[in-house]
């Protein structure tokens, strides 16, 4: 059966911290540029203009971008929140892949006891890193002069005022940051970024286009599965989330049985399975992000999980716990795309 808790935003930290463990404005300012009287000019007559100087006159004047100016923004929670004109020491923890796609480097990344989100090491090697649960004594430690925070429930008994002490704090919330190109664009606006948040999302939906028509091609109607084994544990992915969004929605890859008979009041991202309910899985293909490895080899050598039609048939397609798999947005979701064709389309 599935399990029928609910899983909340600070859940959904748990659970990829128990993964690790086995494992902003764009605010053009609206100031105006005035030229200003010569007032010390005398009023006597002026030398006839040359033909250059007449011409110069006459050309339509050049186009210049107003500087950024800070502005003042409402954030899910009603706080209304002074965003700096250019942010440069930005903190938005668990939101990394929306910064680097925007060419912003942030203070610190997010991190759990053994791990940060692999798939972003080449991005981030160098940036030092914060625990999940954001204390306070390390968040005033990276002197941040932005903070984003993607989740009502992360800044709950009184946590948000304290970190808005620190700096200027806007909570994302669980509406926008269940979309990840809506939380880019969100993102964009507030760190004056909004051109390379389009762009990002123009490239990787022709990029989606392009291999949904290669993928199509190679397997035509096949279902395919995404399970993820952690701590001994089966877990499918909800088919609007993660990678499910990017195989199921941006791909057009047909959904297996087990996804669509999750309960509608108890889905999240990652949706526990039992054993026994895995075995009626009628999957042609399964992506697996193994996070047990030899813990769970007992569990991969079983009858139940050799029973499943993609493991008989060796439409198993492994991937490790430091795949971009288990995260979203618009670099993690492209990686999803290339490991899918790299399995897919021979």
């Amino acid at each position: 059966m599935f399990s029928n808790n609910k899983r909340s935003g600070s859940m959904k930290l748990a659970l990829i911290g128990c993964m690790a463990m086995t494992l902003f404005l764009s605010a053009c300012g609206n100031g105006n540029n005035e030229n200003a009287a010569n007032s010390g000019a005398e009023a006597t007559a002026a030398p006839a203009p040359t033909a250059t100087a007449t011409a110069e006159a006459t050309a339509a004047p050049t186009e210049t971008t107003a500087p950024a100016t800070e502005k003042t923004v409402t954030d899910a929670m009603g706080h209304e929140v002074t965003v700096p004109a250019n942010p440069q020491r930005v903190l938005a923890s668990y939101m990394e892949d929306y910064l680097v796609t925007l060419g912003v480097t942030p203070v610190a990344q997010w991190s759990v006891t053994n791990g940060t989100q692999e798939y972003l090491i080449a991005d981030l090697k160098d940036v030092p890193t914060i625990s999940y649960d954001l204390p306070l004594e390390a968040v005033t430690s990276f002197a941040p002069d932005f903070h984003i925070v993607q989740s009502e429930s992360s800044v709950q008994n009184g946590l948000y005022d304290q970190l808005n002490k620190i700096a200027p704090t806007y909570v994302l919330g669980d509406k926008i940051s269940k979309d990840w190109r809506k939380s880019l664009l969100k993102i964009g606006e507030l760190l004056n970024k909004s051109t390379e948040a389009e762009q990002a999302i123009a490239d990787y939906d022709q990029k989606a286009a392009d291999a949904k028509a290669k993928i199509s091609s190679s397997i035509g109607d096949d279902s395919v599965a995404i399970l993820w084994l952690v701590s001994k544990n089966f877990f499918i992915v909800d088919e609007t989330r993660s990678s499910g969004a990017v195989l199921y929605g941006d791909l057009g890859l047909k959904q297996p049985n087990l996804v669509t008979e999750i309960p509608a009041a108890s889905r999240a991202t990652w949706n526990p399975i039992t054993l026994e309910k895995l075995a009626e899985l009628t999957a042609d293909h399964i992506f697996l992000v193994n996070s047990d490895k030899t813990e769970a080899s007992d569990i991969l050598n079983g009858a139940i999980w050799k029973g499943i039609p993609a493991v008989k048939a060796g439409n198993v397609h492994e991937l490790s716990e430091a795949s971009s798999w288990l995260y979203s947005g618009a670099i993690a979701n492209s990686k999803t795309i290339d490991d899918v064709l790299s399995f897919l389309v021979k």
